[in-house]
């Protein structure tokens, strides 16, 4: 198999033997609504996890409901720990828990192994790889994609990128234990590059489907009988699955926040400036989320691009 497309499960260390990765030490940094099924998550798996979270009434609820322990600062949350794994928010917060005066690599030893599970920018994982190889750490960028029932459930996908495949092997058994699949996708970077093409795809995907919904209830069809026949055919999506009757409904409170999705894809549009990428589609989207935080729906699941239609 080719470096560049190095996927998981593994069972076996880099010496053949068998990685003994109920023994593990993490630190788990953030504790919001994918972070902390996370940490739950490893922590059934048997490993000991330590958490932090920058509010910390969040992180000591999290110990109370599933024991372990936790640490006021990243640094000391790291300081024992074989890796350390984190999903904050966006890339000053990914540097101010890592390279901070109270960051992790102010205590990470030489051999242990950051893991970055926040969508962020490419250059920031290059940056933490950099800043991790100085001082002898693993790096690997692996944001996911699932949301938060994925995190719940234990079903995330996880993009990678590593400057070592060593390195990366090393770590999917943890992130195995909150996801149903782990790929590495290239160098360090590369993770955060497809969660990009992720967003681009969903981006247009749920407007499609929103235009969708919203034509077929103006046309007098039963949304429910529309969907159950196309969804059968090439318009069969995860977001037609799971999406189009909240749609039709008007339900927003729940999943993935329209603020998360204008951050996502700022780093989107941002990206493709640098490389030349021409995405018409994901930018009106972008003003499209725009206006639905105008009214208020600022932590509307991004479903919520019929709202715009359904009321204009």
């Amino acid at each position: 198999m080719d470096d560049d497309e190095t996927t998981g499960t593994v069972d076996e260390s880099s010496d053949g033997s068998v990685d003994a990765i109920g023994s593990q030490r993490v630190a788990f940094l953030g504790m919001g609504v994918m972070g902390a099924p996370m940490a739950r998550h490893l922590a059934r798996a048997g490993h000991s996890v330590t958490v932090y979270n920058r509010t910390a009434a969040k992180a000591l609820a999290w110990v109370a409901l599933n024991g372990h322990g936790a640490s006021p600062t990243p640094a000391e949350a790291a300081e024992d720990a074989d890796v350390v794994m984190m999903c904050v928010g966006n890339d000053d917060d990914v540097r101010e828990v890592v390279l901070g005066d109270h960051g992790v690599l102010t205590t990470m030893r030489a051999g242990t192994v950051l893991v970055d599970h926040t969508t962020a920018s490419a250059g920031v994982a290059r940056e933490l790889a950099a800043a991790c190889a100085a001082r002898g750490i693993g790096f690997v960028d692996a944001p996911v994609s699932g949301g938060q029932a994925g995190a719940e459930n234990g079903q995330l996908t996880v993009m990678c990128g590593s400057d070592e495949v060593e390195v990366f092997s090393r770590v999917v058994p943890l992130i195995s234990a909150y996801a149903k699949s782990v790929v590495r996708l290239g160098d360090a970077g590369a993770g955060q590059l497809t969660k990009m093409v992720n967003q681009i795809c969903i981006a247009g995907m749920v407007q499609g489907l929103a235009e969708g919904v919203n034509f077929a209830q103006r046309a007098g069809l039963d949304v429910d009988q529309v969907v159950n026949v196309i969804g059968k055919g090439a318009a069969q999506s995860w977001q037609m699955d799971n999406r189009a009757r909240t749609m039709a409904d008007q339900q927003f409170d729940f999943g993935f926040a329209v603020d998360w999705m204008r951050k996502d894809l700022g780093i989107v549009l941002d990206e493709a400036n640098r490389n030349g990428a021409r995405l018409p589609i994901t930018a009106l989207v972008d003003q499209l989320y725009a206006q639905v935080q105008q009214r208020g729906g600022e932590r509307w699941d991004t479903s919520s691009l019929i709202d715009l239609l359904a009321n204009p």
